[in-house]
C-alpha cells in the first residue's frame, strides 16, 4: 500500500478550514456533545488532539446532508432515468475526447495496473463530469454532521479520522478540502479512507494530488479497480436475451453460474451470438426480465466496490462500452416515458423558464424550484403532477 508524501504540516496549520472564516455560528449544544465524545477515538486512530481542535471549533452542522442521506438517486430513481443522464450523448463525446487528450498517460495508468483506459475516463466521467464538478461541500463539516446524526454514524466517524489525518499530513490545504455532501472528493471522488489506502502520486511530484492531478486521479482509480479484484483483459458483462418465459426468481450479481449453464437455459448474447465457452457471470435485470439483461463478471463486482449501487456500476459498464465505440442497449426499458438527456432536462429547465417559473440556474439539475415547476405544468397539462420530467413532460412543454 503506497501512501502519498505529505506537504509540509505548516501549511495546514497556518490555513483556517473555510467555515471558520465566518462569523461564530449558533450554538448546538447536541453537536457539541457528540464532538467531544469523539476526541478519544479520533485520538486512536491517528488525530492529534490539536488537529481535531483546530478543525471541530466553532464547526456548525450541515443539517442538509441528513435529508441528502435518506435521498440518495442511484438508489431511489427510475434506472432508465438515472441512466439516461449520466450516460449520454454529450458524455460520450466528452469521454471520447478525453481518451484522446490523455491518451499517453492512459496508456502508462493502463500498462501499470491493467485496468483499460476506456473503464478509467468512464469513472472520471461518472464521478465529477471529467473535473467539472468536484462538490462544493466543506468536508470536515460534513463528515461531522454524518457521524453526530442520521444513520451509519460509525462508517462517517471512520470517513472523518480520515479527513482529518489528511489535512494533519498536509495532502490537500483546509480550504480546498471541499467535495460532495457524503465525503468523497477530488476527480475521481475518493472517499478520505480510500484516498489514504489507495491514491498514488503517478505524476512523480511527491504528493497524491486528486484535486489537481489528473495523472494522479486516472492512476488512483486503475489502482482501486485492481486491488477490488478487476481482471485485465475481461469485459464487465454484457446485454443478454432472455428466453420465452425465463424465471429471474434468486438470480442476481452475485449468483455466478457457469457459462455453460446459462447457454444450456438458453441465453444468447444479445446480438444472438452464443456465449463465452468459459468462465461465470450472474444475472442482473436492473428493471425486472421485460427490460435489459446483463450477465455480469468478476470486473462489475469490481466497479461496484466504487459505490455500492448496480445503477451506478451499470452507468460506468455501459459508458465505458460507449467510450470503445459500442451502442445503446438493445432492449428498450419497460416504460412508456423514456429518462431525459442532460440536454433535454436544460431544455426543459428553459421551457419552465419561459412559462414564468422561478427555478434557478439551467443545470439540467433538476432540483426542489425544478421539480415543483414541474408539477405545476403537469397539473396544467392534465398529466400526474408526480415533479419527474421524462419524454412525455418535454414533448408537451415544446408543443406549448
Amino acid at each position: 500500500m503506497k501512501f502519498p508524501h505529505p506537504l509540509l504540516l505548516c501549511a495546514a496549520l497556518l490555513a483556517a478550514p473555510a467555515w471558520a472564516q465566518s462569523p461564530t455560528p449558533a450554538p448546538n449544544p447536541e453537536f457539541e456533545n457528540c464532538l467531544n465524545t469523539l476526541r478519544a477515538p479520533a485520538r486512536a486512530a491517528g488525530v492529534r488532539d490539536e488537529t481535531f481542535a483546530m478543525h471541530t471549533q466553532n464547526l456548525a452542522p450541515d443539517m442538509s446532508v441528513i435529508d441528502k442521506l435518506n435521498f440518495q438517486p442511484e438508489f431511489r430513481t427510475a434506472i432508465w432515468d438515472y441512466l439516461a443522464g449520466l450516460v449520454d450523448e454529450e458524455r460520450v463525446a466528452e469521454g471520447r475526447a478525453m481518451l484522446e487528450r490523455h491518451a499517453e498517460t492512459l496508456a502508462r495508468v493502463s500498462d501499470k495496473y491493467g485496468v483499460d483506459p476506456a473503464t478509467v475516463v468512464a469513472v472520471w466521467g461518472v464521478e465529477s463530469n471529467f473535473g467539472q464538478t468536484f462538490g462544493k461541500s466543506p468536508l470536515v463539516q460534513s463528515l461531522g454532521t454524518l457521524s453526530c446524526f442520521g444513520r451509519r454514524q460509525a462508517y462517517f466517524r471512520t470517513e472523518l479520522f480520515s479527513a482529518l489525518r489528511i489535512l494533519q499530513g498536509g495532502h490537500i490545504a483546509p480550504e480546498r478540502f471541499v467535495g460532495s455532501w457524503a465525503g468523497a472528493f477530488g476527480h475521481t471522488q475518493f472517499m478520505p479512507s480510500t484516498f489514504l489506502e489507495l491514491a498514488v502520486d503517478f505524476d512523480g511530484d511527491g504528493r497524491a494530488d486528486l484535486m489537481d492531478s489528473t495523472a494522479d486521479a486516472l492512476a488512483s482509480t486503475a489502482n482501486f479497480l485492481t486491488k477490488k479484484g478487476w481482471q485485465t483483459g475481461q469485459p464487465w458483462g454484457f446485454e443478454v436475451k432472455l428466453p420465452d418465459g425465463f424465471s429471474t426468481a434468486g438470480e442476481g450479481r452475485r449468483t455466478k453460474r457457469g457459462m455453460s449453464e446459462w447457454a444450456a437455459r438458453g441465453l444468447k448474447r444479445v446480438d444472438g451470438s452464443p456465449l463465452p465457452a468459459t468462465g461465470s457471470a450472474g444475472l442482473m435485470t436492473p428493471a425486472g426480465p421485460q427490460g435489459p439483461a446483463f450477465l455480469v463478471l468478476r470486473n462489475f463486482d469490481a466497479i461496484h466496490s466504487y459505490n455500492a449501487s448496480e445503477s451506478y456500476g451499470l452507468a460506468i459498464a455501459h459508458l465505458s462500452d460507449r467510450l470503445r465505440g459500442g451502442g445503446p442497449f438493445t432492449t428498450p426499458w419497460p416504460t412508456d416515458d423514456p429518462g431525459l438527456s442532460r440536454a433535454e432536462r436544460r431544455e426543459v429547465q428553459t421551457l419552465l423558464i419561459a412559462r414564468g417559473h422561478d427555478i434557478g440556474a439551467v443545470d439540467g439539475m433538476l432540483g426542489d424550484k425544478s421539480r415543483v415547476a414541474i408539477r405545476a405544468e403537469q397539473e396544467r397539462l392534465g398529466h400526474e403532477a408526480s415533479g419527474r420530467a421524462g419524454q412525455k413532460l418535454l414533448k408537451a412543454l415544446r408543443g406549448g
